[in-house]
């Protein structure tokens, strides 16, 4: 089985996952985010083994925050399972969009010394590719107007996510967060996007912008 496929079967797969547990709701989103925190933080340590103190706690935020994020968007913000929705195809738009935008047309090396694959036709692919889903998602679940404008906004800080720890894995000299996924890594190589835009949708909705 080819690498692509490898990659597309496992993300299908997490997607479901995501998707039937947001549905549920309740328990069932809380003790699916809570497993997905706990994997992130343990990744993290992973990381950061051997750096100072202040990681590990920076580490304990990183994966809290997010995850209480995703849980007050599904349950305590106005538009809930709607608004969680559109942090997802936001996230994953950008992903794919980076994803298949840079191995087609991708040349300008995006930030070299931190992670060579990523290109700036990549970066473009992933931003358009998330305001045309977050976008329409927007337009038909009739949430908050300024989604449009935010969709493109939060791709690049999902990409900033993922330029992040691209750059922990390369100070401490590793390629992947962990080997749970096949053709992915670890969970944090695909949550590593989330953790901006949970946390930026649920500080928009709050200060009544999202």
């Amino acid at each position: 089985m080819n690498e692509l496929l490898v990659r597309t079967v496992t993300g299908v797969l997490l997607i479901g996952a995501a998707l039937f547990t947001a549905a549920m709701g309740g328990y069932v989103f809380a003790v699916f985010v809570a497993v997905a925190a706990t994997a992130i933080y343990y990744e993290w340590t992973r990381i950061v083994r051997g750096w100072s103190f202040g990681w590990q706690i920076g580490g304990f935020v990183y994966a809290v925050l997010p995850a209480l994020s995703l849980l007050w968007i599904r349950d305590r913000s106005d538009d809930q399972l709607a608004l969680l929705l559109w942090v997802f195809l936001v996230t994953w738009a950008t992903d794919i969009g980076a994803y298949f935008v840079g191995r087609a047309i991708g040349k300008r090396k995006l930030a070299p010394a931190i992670s060579p694959g990523k290109t700036v036709e990549g970066l473009y692919g992933g931003m358009a590719a998330a305001t045309l889903l977050g976008g329409a998602w927007a337009l038909f679940a009739d949430l908050r107007p300024t989604l449009l404008v935010l969709a493109p906004l939060f791709a690049l800080a999902a990409q900033g996510g993922d330029l992040f720890e691209s750059w922990m894995k390369r100070t401490a000299g590793l390629k992947d967060s962990g080997n749970w996924l096949p053709g992915h890594g670890g969970l944090l190589d695909r949550l590593d996007g989330m953790v901006p835009v949970a946390v930026l949708t649920a500080l928009a909705q709050l200060s009544g912008l999202g």
